[in-house]
């Protein structure tokens, strides 16, 4: 992901814009009055006896054992063992496999190969649906990395700990799907994009291959069912996390933006921060722009080193598991499971 088409930085300091500032600031509070008419939430609604279904332990095992295949890049040997890993996984969680297939042309060499988003399908029978995603390839090299910008790169935070997010989702959507179907009103999907970052050179490679194929065959092959909303999950396994609204995210899906935050409020999780601080081009704005799908992206983008505050590990040979917390996946895996139980057809 990155911030704008301009620029090799992820995000964009709101603050840097304030130029933009009062304009956007606007838009919210007109946006707030006309849009700001979501289901209403309580306390009590929140309270649910599957969120204790959820496990840390398990999510930074899932994280460690995806970064244990090494590399991950579209197109690798690592990719491949991914993709084998992860069907069993799903396959085993119940969950309906569609393989999306597409072709794409290297950076490299401009030889054509094989890119795969993966979908599983829970309540595949129920037209009305939600999606919830995350890229599960990773950044060819640690291209920031300030020693060794070729080296080995894993993925931990940026990669695998979205991937750790839905593998626990789908244990609660087996769980459901098996012993209390109608504690959930909508199909659900949990999508895994293909070709979010293979980028070996800023400025020529293409970001979000992946997504950018799976809106434009909603929208030209519509599937028979209509999703209502999305939720995008992206480097939430951080250790120390702090999760802030993303602009895109309010421009394009504020009542799901708004909704999931405040699911965190009534849920005491304080990791949530309802404060504007990010703009972040990511695998959500295909979803919106191309397939019309309100998506909120769940990002944390302050990947530091939490007692020196200094190194940034996105991109470096440092986003390692040991970086990375399986409390951070089930606080923002909390929310969201929270968020789909209410959501209606």
């Amino acid at each position: 992901m990155t911030s704008n088409p301009h620029s090799d930085s992820k995000f964009d300091s709101i603050g840097s814009r304030r130029s933009n500032r009062l304009r956007f600031l606007v838009y919210l509070m007109l946006m707030s009055c006309v849009c700001g008419c979501g289901p209403s939430t309580t306390a009590a609604d929140s309270i649910d006896g599957s969120l204790a279904k959820l496990s840390p332990t398990r999510a930074i095992e899932s994280i460690k054992a995806l970064c244990a295949i090494g590399p991950r890049f579209s197109g690798s040997i690592g990719m491949t063992k991914q993709q084998e890993f992860l069907e069993k996984k799903f396959t085993e969680l119940g969950g309906k496999i569609v393989w999306q297939p597409f072709m794409v042309r290297s950076p490299l060499d401009g030889q054509p190969f094989e890119m795969k988003n993966l979908i599983v399908q829970y309540f595949p029978e129920r037209t009305k649906r939600v999606l919830i995603a995350a890229h599960y390839d990773t950044r060819p090299f640690p291209d920031r990395d300030p020693t060794n910008p070729r080296g080995i790169f894993v993925g931990a935070n940026d990669g695998a700990s979205g991937v750790a997010l839905l593998i626990e989702l789908a244990h609660l959507l087996n769980y459901a799907s098996k012993n209390s179907p109608n504690s959930i009103a909508v199909g659900v999907d949990l999508v895994l994009f293909d070709g979010e970052e293979l980028v070996y050179q800023e400025g020529r490679d293409e970001y979000f291959l992946g997504s950018t194929f799976f809106a434009r065959e909603y929208l030209a092959a519509p599937p028979g069912y209509t999703y209502n909303a999305g939720v995008l999950v992206d480097m939430i396994g951080d250790a120390d996390l702090s999760l802030y609204y993303e602009e895109n995210s309010l421009k394009y899906a504020i009542n799901v933006t708004k909704e999931l935050w405040k699911i965190a409020a009534e849920l005491k999780i304080k990791e949530f921060k309802p404060k504007l601080l990010h703009s972040v081009r990511d695998d959500h704005l295909p979803l919106n722009e191309i397939a019309k799908i309100p998506t909120c992206d769940i990002i944390d983008l302050d990947y530091n080193d939490r007692i020196k505050k200094r190194l940034n590990y996105w991109h470096t040979t440092q986003d390692t598991p040991d970086k990375c917390s399986g409390d951070s996946v089930v606080k923002v895996a909390s929310v969201v499971w929270t968020w789909i139980q209410r959501q209606k057809p």
